[in-house]
């Protein structure tokens, strides 16, 4: 992985924070609306971390592989990838 690993090692331990604070949130029977609020700062955290390590990819690995005029399969792991987050 050629994505900044310290800032995506950082966002995923926040957000493994967060979801055990979500965790104790249900647990403990808190307001709805605070949990989902919670859920919604993860995901965006999540979110984060994933834009960058996809990001990455593209600027290296799939322009390497449009390099070249062989069918190379990175790019078309960018393009699947990209399906899944607009679905």
């Amino acid at each position: 992985m050629k994505a900044p690993k310290s800032d995506i090692i950082h966002k995923i331990k926040i957000a493994r924070g967060q979801l055990d604070g979500i965790l104790q949130m249900i647990e403990d029977n808190r307001y709805c609306v605070d949990i989902s609020n919670q859920l919604l700062a993860t995901l965006a955290l999540l979110k984060s971390a994933n834009q960058q390590i996809l990001q990455s990819h593209i600027r290296n690995c799939v322009r390497e592989a449009l390099q070249t005029d062989a069918e190379n399969p990175k790019l078309e792991e960018a393009l699947k990838l990209l399906e899944k987050m607009i679905q």
